[in-house]
């Protein structure tokens, strides 16, 4: 092996997430909630990427994310890919595509908004990169949203 390069082991099973901008390595793993597996994770962070200038890459052992984990992907990391791995080879490749609806995910910036003041997850329709809270009606862009 040349000095040069960078040491990642493959996975035999499980799901690459690749070209994630690397500000956005750890809400990707927030979001998919993979400090609660048991299955092993490997986060690496700012790697040289010709798109991206830097990117980050995580991958799970023995893990196939729904379209819906999938589709949460797209508020922070919208031109990530998916890699399905079995028997240490690509058997599919997923990009993440922005739903019609988004629930629980992203916080309404109207501080007067139901969402922000009783118990209830939030509920946004999508058009455009636009977000339309179902409650209050309150747009905002889907590059501009704080999570919850």
């Amino acid at each position: 092996m040349n000095k040069n390069e960078m040491l990642v082991a493959a996975i035999e099973n499980g799901t690459v997430i690749d070209h994630i901008p690397s500000e956005k390595t750890y809400q990707v793993a927030q979001l998919l909630n993979l400090d609660k597996l048991s299955s092993t994770v490997t986060i690496g962070y700012n790697y040289r990427s010709k798109k991206l200038g830097k990117k980050g890459i995580i991958k799970v052992e023995d893990k196939w994310f729904t379209d819906e984990e999938i589709s949460r992907l797209s508020v922070v990391a919208p031109n990530i890919v998916l890699n399905i791995i079995r028997g240490y080879e690509v058997v599919e490749k997923k990009t993440v595509c922005t739903p019609d609806e988004i629930k629980g995910i992203v916080k309404c910036n109207n501080p007067k908004c139901i969402t922000n003041n009783e118990p209830m997850p939030t509920y946004f329709h999508v058009t455009n990169g636009i977000l339309t809270c179902h409650y209050c009606e309150k747009e905002q862009d889907i590059n501009k949203v704080e999570l919850v």
